[in-house]
């Protein structure tokens, strides 16, 4: 091991607002030093888990087709859709696929295009 993880950080077209957007989802605290270009989302502990930075030319996912190709994404563990999924749509977010081909997750997307789901494992 040469060290541990800090961050994963997204580019995106405004940092706070995809910030608050997370911060809806995962609780915890924005850095209070934010700027235009940088947040830290922090979990109540203190631990950081999200970094947003700011990307002026940024192409959100064309997700399932891979025309803009996907990257990275993270899965959020809920106990149940019923109960989590208003709070993403209430946040901001937009169901883009529920398949029950895959009863164990369902693909959103944030307010910028980014995709990402809420699992049940």
């Amino acid at each position: 091991m040469i060290g541990t993880l800090n961050t994963t950080v997204m580019d995106c077209p405004v940092p706070l607002d995809t910030a608050k957007f997370y911060q809806a989802l995962l609780g915890g605290y924005i850095s209070p030093d934010e700027d235009t270009d940088w947040v830290n989302l922090f979990e109540p502990s203190g631990r950081q888990i999200l970094s947003f930075q700011r990307a002026g030319d940024y192409v959100a996912p064309t997700w399932p087709d891979n025309t803009v190709p996907l990257q990275v994404h993270i899965d959020i563990r809920v106990d149940s859709y019923e109960d989590a999924e208003p709070a993403v749509l209430a946040a901001g977010g937009k169901l883009i696929d529920d398949s029950t081909q895959h009863p164990d997750f369902r693909v959103y997307a944030d307010p910028v295009g980014r995709p990402f789901c809420l699992v049940l494992f």
